[in-house]
């Protein structure tokens, strides 16, 4: 019994000792990184740009921000964006800093905001985004944005729950549900940041990461619910393999030394949807992490890669916005180097 004793208070020490250790290098991390973090607060609450917490549906977390260019002319490209937050922590306002950067090169941005557990688990989240592009979908022409140039963006965990909503839109359209009130064929691109795609895969990962395997099961409804939330797993289902060809183009991008979610997910996902006859190509960026393309590589200023490439895609389909889009200014540096540099260092993520 005194062994059992100890031995369970050790696994305790243990448990919390990680805690605490992620807890410090979170702080440490955003520490280092808050003279952008102001900059861009600022820029949330005061920008004229920004139009906060616009209403999509009746749950309290069915809000989205616009992100609206400061030319007004013509009809504008739009992103609808789904952030990260491990399913627990996600916000809206984590999509300022993308926000920003896409306004600034005349593409309106919708960042959807979704119910979080335990407010609701998987199936509610994927509820409220594909709620969210309906709105987009079916309103966005009264705010600037043009209903035939519709694409959507989601991050991490984002990106895992706006793959399942577009999956889960086309089985439905196959005649396996009732349709929604948006289309598949709205969104001319699905593009998927440092996302997730096969949770039988990741159970055990997370869980030696610390978001442990009770807690994720609960988020995920359930052990048995993990192949159904899985668009990796879902595409090679006979049942839904029908719905495979309804999906836009689909591009993922990803860091080799992503510790959060490994880079071998978005691998994975692209061989088996082109092995089934989607559209997708993969992006890998060779020792970024998994915050390095959604924060620090913005927050360096310059010319950002992957944001870039999905910018050069969206204008691709419209030739009238290429000389806008090249003539847009160089983005500027809002933390220094070293500062950035020490933040990946101690990075939790």
């Amino acid at each position: 019994f005194i062994l059992a004793s100890n031995c369970c208070s050790l696994n305790l020490c243990r448990i919390g000792y990680r805690w605490i250790r992620q807890f410090l290098a979170l702080c440490c991390y955003t520490l280092l990184l808050m003279p952008g973090f102001v900059q861009v607060v600022y820029y949330y609450f005061f920008s004229s740009q920004v139009r906060r917490s616009v209403v999509y549906g009746d749950q309290p977390r069915n809000r989205l921000d616009l992100y609206i260019p400061t030319s007004t002319m013509g009809l504008k490209p739009v992103v609808a964006f789904v952030t990260g937050g491990a399913w627990i922590i996600g916000y809206k306002g984590w999509g300022a800093l993308l926000g920003r950067r896409l306004a600034e090169r005349g593409i309106i941005v919708a960042c959807i905001d979704y119910r979080n557990f335990p407010q609701g688990t998987i199936g509610d989240m994927v509820e409220d985004v594909s709620q969210g592009i309906s709105f987009v979908c079916n309103n966005i022409a009264s705010y600037g944005g043009d209903p035939g140039r519709i694409y959507l963006v989601g991050q991490s965990a984002g990106a895992h729950i706006a793959a399942c909503a577009l999956f889960n839109q086309a089985i439905k359209e196959c005649g396996e549900g009732d349709a929604a009130s948006w289309s598949i064929s709205q969104i001319k691109t699905y593009f998927g940041i440092s996302g997730g795609y096969n949770l039988l895969n990741l159970v055990d990962h997370f869980h030696r990461r610390g978001l442990y395997r009770s807690i994720f099961l609960s988020i995920m409804e359930g052990e048995e619910s993990l192949q159904k939330f899985s668009p990796q797993v879902m595409i090679k289902d006979s049942s839904a393999r029908s719905a495979v060809s309804l999906l836009p183009h689909i591009i993922l991008f990803h860091g080799t030394s992503d510790h959060s979610i490994p880079s071998t997910e978005s691998q994975a996902f692209v061989d088996a949807l082109q092995q089934h006859g989607a559209k997708a190509d993969l992006f890998l960026y060779e020792g970024k992490t998994h915050t390095d393309l959604f924060l620090q590589d913005p927050l360096r200023g310059g010319k950002d890669k992957m944001l870039e490439e999905i910018a050069s895609v969206i204008h691709r389909d419209d030739p009238d916005a290429s000389a806008q889009h090249l003539a847009v200014p160089v983005a500027r540096r809002l933390v220094p180097e070293f500062m950035l540099t020490l933040a990946g260092r101690v990075s939790p993520f």
